[in-house]
């Protein structure tokens, strides 16, 4: 409770100025209450839903891709020994190793070639520079814990390579697969400066809108797109301490269908 307490305490300020029609120095609250800030989330002429919308659309597709890349990276690095894995995941880690904005400016030439600057497109793509890392060593260190068991035990009773990873592998691996995707989320949600110059103001996301109303005089507002920043990255916490817990089988039910496990 006091740790929950902590973590919601720099929330309250948000909330009050979220809500103050004038609140002055050294009154403890508000004088007056208004709904300034809420009108001006919901007011489509002012882009915030636009934005939010964006932000959610490259924020969840960059969480799927990075995934998808970072799940069978896992199963690689984790899963078996090879030769030169420490070089492999040393190229892996480069980019977040090096400056971000080193890195990026490459990317943009690269971009501009290819047409992909200005577009969600080539946000959503950047977006993965940073992401795919942390993806491929979360998974890493979640197959590096298991022995393939469970694997063996179903190609055992007779389940191909497809099922044994659909109704094993993933199965097991769900706690992990839950935490890089919301790192991955959350990555994608923050960026600031890898939007602003692969989408060139084009692409306008709500980290982009909270930094220049931060540079303004208003605190109403500020206030109210810090909460609309916020809630989403809490709601996807949320939901991925749903899947943290390791799920468990029932024993003596068939495994997979295909038979019992004693």
């Amino acid at each position: 409770m006091i740790v929950a307490a902590l973590v919601a305490l720099p929330f309250v300020p948000l909330v009050l100025w979220t809500f103050a029609g004038e609140w002055r120095f050294p009154d403890l609250l508000p004088a007056e209450w208004s709904l300034r800030g809420i009108r001006y989330l919901l007011d489509p002429g002012n882009g915030v839903l636009g934005a939010t919308l964006i932000s959610l659309l490259v924020g969840v597709s960059v969480a799927l891709a990075s995934v998808a890349v970072g799940l069978p990276a896992g199963m690689a690095l984790g899963g078996y020994e090879w030769r030169f894995k420490g070089i492999v995941i040393f190229f892996i880690l480069l980019p977040i190793l090096v400056p971000p904005l080193a890195s990026t400016m490459g990317i943009h030439l690269t971009f501009i070639r290819l047409g992909l600057t200005d577009t969600v497109l080539g946000v959503f793509l950047v977006h993965l520079v940073p992401t795919v890392p942390y993806t491929a060593i979360i998974m890493t260190s979640i197959f590096v814990e298991r022995t393939g068991e469970l694997e063996e035990v179903a190609r055992t009773l007779g389940a191909g390579p497809w099922q044994t990873f659909l109704h094993v592998t993933l199965p097991a691996a769900a706690p992990g697969v839950a935490v890089a995707g919301l790192f991955a989320f959350l990555i994608s949600w923050g960026q600031y400066i890898l939007t602003l110059l692969i989408g060139g103001g084009n692409v306008v996301s709500l980290p982009m809108l909270l930094f220049s109303a931060a540079s303004g005089n208003d605190p109403v507002i500020t206030s109210a797109l810090a909460l609309a920043f916020a809630v989403p990255a809490i709601l996807a916490l949320v939901i991925a301490l749903r899947y943290l817990k390791p799920l468990e089988t029932d024993r003596g039910r068939g495994f997979l269908g295909l038979g019992k496990v004693s």
